[in-house]
């Protein structure tokens, strides 16, 4: 290597004053040369690792070559702020068996002011004012330089490579400094692509899944029933993001009758998704051994309040419809259908609590009412009725639009499937085809 630049007296005064990554340039071409095609050999084996951790194995060794030394630590900073090693090696490019002696306030110091640091220690008080590693490994010189880096995103990564060496002869000059900075910048930036990779090929697995719960999902919403006499019935389902917290479903009871179920668990995504997915389960299961809709619901609320997280919760609209049109009501805080005959909406708004705050509630029939011949009937979830623009979070399409688009629809005789059409669009168009909640609608119309 080449003959150390002669320190200035601020440089001795204090070692990290001056650094830059053209200092150790000593003004001789061979000697330049040499140092040049060093750096840049290490450059390429850096670029040449595979992945992120042999990349950061790569740093140490490159940093203990460069610097003669005897270890490398290659440190990061937690969020936690706590100091964690990811890799440290020796001089033989072997673990360190007592990585966790080194010395810590050097790094912490180095890490917090972005400053390197150099130091050589000519006896116990030097030692023990860098640290008690430093006294105890008999640690003769000591040299740590900034990994840091804040990407344009934001996201920063905050750490230190950090060298040591217990021989007497070597001493870290100002140049092996200078050297060792240009060598950390060059690894910084190549620990930025690789995590950046990383966080692409995690992204995109994360999309893949995603996609997969959706289609899996979207396979799990019922058929429309097409063989229930005069019930002419349709159902929409549109998820905010790849997955809902929505759901709708349609069963047949032993005497007969069909369960037509509108459900909405808080919040969207992933979590809610697969509540949905278990609640649909469970109340299937109830509904098929029982004629009473209020104890399937009440079995699915035992079963969820023993299992969801606090704060989670599902609300749920049961309406058990028989052949010739009566209709038996359970709802679970949810909101109340709403029903268009002889061009006047009716509301239905009794309710119980919403499932899975309390095991030991009793679930019954809030309401009985009959369809007649024309009549229509609107079960929903908020995302229809408070579907908004993106840049106007207070303008909602509201349940008086959705009253009006009901009375016009049946008025005009259309069929259920037409109305939900209508009605989805009407939400959709309204938020600027981005609704923030999912939209789950089903129609039912007396024929």
């Amino acid at each position: 290597m080449a003959v150390p630049v002669p320190a200035t007296a601020a440089e001795r005064a204090n070692p990290a004053v001056g650094v830059s990554t053209a200092r150790f340039l000593t003004g001789d071409k061979d000697t330049d040369r040499r140092t040049v095609e060093v750096l840049l050999g290490m450059f390429a084996r850096l670029s040449e690792a595979r992945d992120f951790d042999e990349t950061l194995v790569q740093i140490v060794d490159n940093s203990v070559e460069l610097c003669g030394a005897e270890r490398g630590f290659l440190v990061l900073l937690e969020p936690s702020g706590e100091l964690r090693i990811r890799v440290a090696r020796t001089r033989d490019k072997k673990p360190v068996q007592d990585k966790e002696r080194f010395s810590t306030s050097v790094v912490r110091n180095v890490i917090e002011r972005n400053e390197p640091k150099l130091a050589t220690v000519q006896n116990e008080s030097e030692a023990r004012d860098l640290g008690q590693s430093v006294f105890d490994l008999r640690l003769r010189a000591v040299m740590c330089v900034p990994l840091s880096r804040t990407r344009d995103d934001g996201v920063s990564l905050k750490g230190a490579l950090y060298v040591d060496s217990k021989a007497a002869t070597r001493e870290f000059s100002q140049r092996d400094l200078e050297l060792f900075n240009a060598h950390c910048q060059q690894a910084a930036i190549t620990l930025d692509k690789h995590r950046s990779h990383q966080e692409s090929l995690e992204k995109a697995r994360l999309e893949h899944s995603l996609e997969l719960a959706k289609a899996v999902q979207s396979g799990l919403m019922p058929r429309t029933p097409k063989d229930i006499p005069g019930l002419d019935i349709h159902g929409f389902f549109r998820a905010a993001e790849k997955t809902s917290g929505d759901f709708f479903d349609f069963v047949k009871l032993k005497d007969g009758r069909l369960a037509v179920v509108v459900g909405d668990v808080s919040g969207h995504g992933v979590g809610p998704a697969l509540i949905t997915q278990s609640a649909q389960g469970v109340l299937r299961t109830g509904l098929r051994m029982s004629n009473d809709p209020a104890a399937a619901v009440t079995m699915l609320n035992q079963d969820l309040s023993d299992r969801i997280e606090p704060g989670t919760f599902l609300t749920l609209l049961l309406l058990a419809i028989s052949a010739d049109g009566r209709v038996e009501m359970c709802n679970a805080g949810h909101h109340g259908p709403l029903l268009v005959r002889d061009g006047a909406v009716l509301t239905y708004d009794a309710h119980g609590l919403a499932l899975g705050f309390a095991a030991d509630i009793e679930y019954a029939i809030d309401e009985r009412f009959e369809l007649r011949a024309g009549d229509v009937l609107l079960a929903f979830t908020d995302g229809l009725i408070e579907a908004h623009p993106e840049q106007d979070r207070d303008k909602l399409l509201g349940e008086e639009r959705v009253k009006q688009l009901l009375i016009e629809q049946a008025a005009r005789g259309a069929d259920a499937e037409t109305i939900t059409r209508v009605l989805a669009e009407a939400a959709v168009q309204f938020s600027g085809g981005k609704p923030e909640d999912d939209v789950t609608l089903v129609v039912v119309r007396r024929t």
